[in-house]
Parts: C-alpha cells; structure tokens; sequence
C-alpha cells in the first residue's frame, strides 16, 4: 500500500491532470508603500501559469513564492465576496473571475488598484468613502404596517422581479470606482449606492422610498449620473446599472417608485 508520501507526490495539479503546459506571464502591478514615503511604482514579476489559472491565482504565486510584501485583498475566490476587485489592463474586474486565457498574454498583464478611492498599500484601497454612501441610502427593509396575517410580507413574482437585477450587487466597488465622476468629485454618492437604494425603492415590502427618493434627489445625487456606461461595463454580475440609475431618476421625478 502507497504511503501519505507517495500518494501527495504522484497526484498532480488539475491543470496537469487534463495534460495542459504551463506558459510564463508577466504581470506588471502598481506597488505602492505608505511606510517608505515613496511614489507608486510599477515592477515586473514573471509567473507560470495555466490557461485555466485565473489573476488571483497570479497573485497568490508572486505572493507565496516571489515577494510576500505584495498586498492585495481576496476572501472567497468564488466572485461572491467582492473583495478583490482591481484595474486589470485598464478595466474594473474581480481577479477571481479573470481567466489567464481571456487576456492578450503576449503583452505584460498590468494590474493597479481600483481608482479613486484612497490608496493604502498596492492594490488595496480604503473603503471607508464607499460604505459611507452605501449607509447614507438606508440599504435595509422599512416596514412600519404589520404584515398581512401577522406572518409575512407577501409579494407576487412580478414585484420581485421589478427589484431583482439590483439584488445581486455583491458591494465590489468595482462600478463606482469605474466612474469619472465619481474620480473627480468626491461627494458623489456612485452608481453602487443607487443601485443598493433601487433595490429597496422598488421593493413592495418597503414604506420608505420617499425618503430614499429625497435623498438621491441631492445635487451629488442620481443628478451627477452622465450616463457614461462605465458602471454598468465594469459589473461583474451583469447588473444593468445605468439602467436602475435611470430608473431612479423617474422615480424622483415622479415622486414615488
């Protein structure tokens, strides 16, 4: 019978299992140390990788095996968490969900922290500005009238429905960060505080959309929106979210959802 020691040793990585062969990929990240008192810096790092990897994977391997100062957040790997989204050639993406192979691998792969939030340490930001805008909507369900039956709030399929696209924000920051204006002005509540606030607007259940509704219809409100789609490109659910955007905007016009 096989030892522990043998069995560890003859059982390879998946990647290798299904007879792929690794490939070398630079990754160029933005490093950034406050306790140096230096300018961000970008710095190469070659990595061997699977098709199949995925950025994070990239980044647990530079971390583990190359430089175990690199610093970045991740949590469940799954797309679920929302904790590490970053600039991955330009664009806002979850590192989980970014396949090695549906990036140009010929070019070094540039990864930076989502902008326009404060710096801390390479690709960690300070998230403090976000959730406080995220707070300032009153992201949860107010409901003052007993439900019908002293059980539950009830609601057809069509009224959920009316609010479900808006359910799925996973609070990456990953569509506000992706907004000029949100870049330029830093009292712009941002395209993932609206949405979280559509998500109870629409809500049936809930009795205080009109207070939500006077909230956004501040200056720094659903008004700063210039519909740039940038928000809703940089999604990584699929949440349309120029789309609730919009919809708010009625709402506030209408003066009810």
């Amino acid at each position: 019978m096989a030892t522990k020691t043998e069995l560890s040793v003859s059982v390879g990585t998946p990647a290798e299992e299904a007879g792929l062969k690794p490939f070398k990929v630079t990754l160029n990240i933005r490093r950034y140390n406050p306790e140096t008192g230096d300018e961000a810096f970008w710095q190469d790092f070659d990595v061997e990788l699977y098709a199949t990897d995925r950025v994070l994977d990239a980044l647990h391997k530079i971390k583990w095996e190359q430089d175990g100062s690199l610093a970045f957040r991740r949590s469940c790997a799954h797309g679920v968490c929302g904790s590490d989204a970053m600039r991955i050639n330009g664009r806002n993406r979850l590192a989980c969900k970014t396949l090695i192979k549906d990036l140009d691998i010929t070019q070094p792969i540039y990864v930076e922290a989502i902008k326009g939030l404060p710096l801390e340490k390479d690709l960690i930001v300070d998230m403090e500005p976000f959730f406080e805008s995220f707070r300032e909507v009153q992201p949860f369900l107010v409901s003052n009238t007993p439900p019908a039956g002293g059980r539950e709030r009830l609601q057809s399929i069509a009224e959920r429905e009316r609010f479900d696209d808006t359910t799925k924000c996973i609070l990456c920051a990953a569509c506000t960060t992706s907004c000029p204006v949100f870049w330029t002005d830093g009292q712009y509540f941002g395209p993932a505080a609206i949405v979280n606030a559509h998500r109870f607007i629409f809500d049936s259940r809930d009795e205080n959309a009109a207070a939500r509704l006077e909230i956004l219809n501040d200056k720094e409100g659903v008004w700063r929106c210039r519909t740039t789609f940038n928000c809703t490109d940089a999604c990584p659910r699929g949440i349309q979210v120029t789309k609730a955007i919009a919809e708010v905007k009625a709402a506030v016009v209408r003066g009810r959802p």
